[in-house]
């Protein structure tokens, strides 16, 4: 099973855009999620992640403009983001939260702001 990312777009900045990601086999319910993105020539990293309980963790660079969440299912976790820059242009992955699952890694979904 991998994640299905979706919701991505080309927006300027200052723009805004929702992502959600949901699986086939519930295990974004069953497991604390996260938001994760890798722009070209860089690591992936974590955007923010959110547990069962719905405590939430955000990188630094996206605090404040970034907001994760789920639905009310827990099936579906989604990542509004707002005043979007130059610098949130990147692939954005789903995954488990603190600790990716390697296997679950999907295709992602495109996000690129332009100035």
């Amino acid at each position: 099973v991998r994640s299905a990312e979706s919701g991505g777009g080309s927006v300027e900045a200052g723009g805004s855009l929702t992502l959600s990601c949901t699986d086939s086999a519930a295990l974004v319910r069953a497991n604390d999620m996260g938001w994760y993105r890798q722009a070209p020539g860089k690591q992936r990293e974590l955007v923010a992640g959110i547990t069962r309980g719905g405590n939430t963790k955000y990188a630094d660079s996206v605090k404040g403009r970034f907001t994760i969440s789920r639905d009310s299912t827990g099936n579906t976790v989604y990542l509004q983001m707002n005043s979007l820059n130059s610098e949130d242009t990147a692939n954005y992955y789903c995954n488990a939260f603190p600790v990716p699952i390697r296997s679950y890694w999907g295709q992602g979904t495109q996000v690129t702001v332009s100035s």
